[in-house]
């Protein structure tokens, strides 16, 4: 990795040029710089006019912002191996990139966003066509809000081919252009049509799988279901994502869009969060609804505190990411108890778990490790696993998997995509999922997806 003094990027481009060996060969070039306060929403809503593809993410908790426009590189796996084979990429991309950043901020120089497919042993279904096993994207041009200051990235993909100027031309043209704030806000979007996907037969799905679990082959399965929604009018992602911020607090809000398909939600469940060493992951197990009241809240919560069920599948959690980081992992800290952690429309048992990284480890280790939690897949892995890939009604795909970034700095965060969508035009499909046991009640389980629905359908529409 290349750190460069201040120099116009023509010349960064032009240095880039000469260094490249053959015709086949590329390099990155990443430009930062330090920019006046920018709405992360409002510059997402301007690159739609530049026709490109858009990421979206923030850390409301942490009033932290990345918005991703275009394609400058994309790191693309298949199913087998995806883990190594991103993190041997993304090595190698920055092992050769030229990179001009006095700041060295998170989120900030050369930035990967994207994903994985919850299960890449599942077969795919067009509804996911558009997005890959492991699929990240660094983007042409990247707003950065950290630590209340705002900052602006160019990444740009050189070849042998490329004339320096004629890119350095292009690059500015369209920066002018998002930073014009020409675009309309959109209209407040109206549901048409709501179809629960076979709700009979997900119910007959969590019988078998209580069934498998009373007869000692599982703990616990978690088992999704799908609500496909029909709209008045297309969606507009900006729109989405504004009011996902107004009404899900402590949650990372994202979408990653994929021509005319967007992957879209609000989710309160980190996965992984690194600064340089320094590891923060999340248990976050065990739900009950907000009361309407504040006693009625109250009393929920101490419910939800002391309920069996619930504080078992908040257990299998602790102790599978406990296993997971103790090999890769120094000073793991976890409390004694979970706490309550309130949202807008639901509350969960939450636990934090804080750790060293090894050297010679990295993110993707730790991620490879996690994923699924017991929250998402359940308990034992593999077990749940092969009853979900043989039982359950839909294709995943990056619904209940790692979602995230990684930067040129050793920062990264990774979200489980919970509590999301795949819009797509005017219809989506919206997923949610409940962990089953052997006392599990089928009523109950299908009312815990009902109000798992609320935190997205209450933006689209409802």
């Amino acid at each position: 990795m290349i750190e460069t003094k201040e120099q116009p990027i023509e010349d960064l481009l032009n240095k880039a040029i000469e260094e490249l060996q053959s015709n086949e060969d590329f390099q990155l070039v990443s430009v930062t710089k330090k920019i006046t306060e920018t709405n992360p929403l409002r510059f997402f809503e301007e690159a739609k006019q530049l026709h490109k593809n858009r990421i979206f993410w923030t850390s409301t908790e942490d009033d932290f912002y990345v918005v991703g426009i275009g394609n400058a590189h994309e790191i693309t796996t298949g199913a087998d191996s995806r883990f190594e084979e991103t993190e041997a990429l993304w090595n190698n991309i920055l092992a050769k990139a030229i990179i001009h950043n006095p700041y060295k901020q998170a989120g900030t120089g050369i930035t990967a966003l994207g994903g994985m497919a919850f299960d890449p042993q599942k077969e795919q279904t067009d509804l996911w066509k558009k997005f890959n096993p492991s699929q990240f994207t660094v983007p042409e041009f990247m707003l950065t809000k950290h630590n209340n200051a705002y900052y602006f990235t160019i990444n740009v993909k050189v070849t042998r081919e490329d004339h320096p100027a004629q890119l350095a031309t292009q690059v500015n043209q369209m920066e002018s252009e998002l930073f014009r704030y020409t675009a309309n806000p959109s209209n407040h979007l109206n549901l048409k049509e709501k179809i629960e996907i076979e709700p009979d037969k997900w119910k007959e799905t969590v019988r078998q799988a209580r069934e498998e679990i009373r007869a000692n082959k599982a703990d616990k399965i978690v088992l999704a279901r799908e609500m496909r929604l029909k709209f008045e009018k297309q969606a507009d992602i900006a729109t989405i994502l504004e009011k996902l911020m107004d009404k899900q607090a402590n949650s990372y809000i994202f979408a990653f869009e994929k021509g005319a398909d967007c992957f879209v939600g609000a989710t309160p469940e980190r996965l992984v969060k690194l600064e340089g060493d320094h590891l923060l992951s999340t248990c976050l197990a065990g739900t009950a609804p907000r009361g309407k009241t504040k006693e009625e809240d109250v009393k929920i919560s101490q419910e939800l505190l002391h309920d069996e069920k619930n504080r078992q599948e908040h257990d299998f959690v602790v102790r599978m990411i406990k296993q997971a980081m103790t090999h890769y992992c120094t000073k793991v800290d976890i409390p004694e108890a979970p706490v309550i952690y309130p949202l807008n429309n639901l509350q969960h048992l939450y636990t934090p778990v804080t750790a060293r990284l090894k050297n010679g480890y990295s993110i993707f280790d730790i991620i490879k490790q996690l994923h699924p939690t017991p929250a998402l897949g359940g308990t034992p892995r593999k077990e749940s696993l092969a009853f979900i890939r043989d039982h359950e009604l839909l294709d995943r795909g990056w619904y209940g998997a790692p979602i995230g970034w990684l930067d040129s700095n050793q920062n990264g965060e990774f979200a489980v995509a919970i509590r999301s969508g795949l819009i797509q035009g005017d219809e989506a499909s919206l997923f949610a999922g409940g962990g089953i046991v052997k006392d599990s009640n089928l009523e109950a389980e299908y009312e815990e997806t009902m109000i798992k629905f609320k935190p997205m359908l209450s933006v689209l529409g409802e």
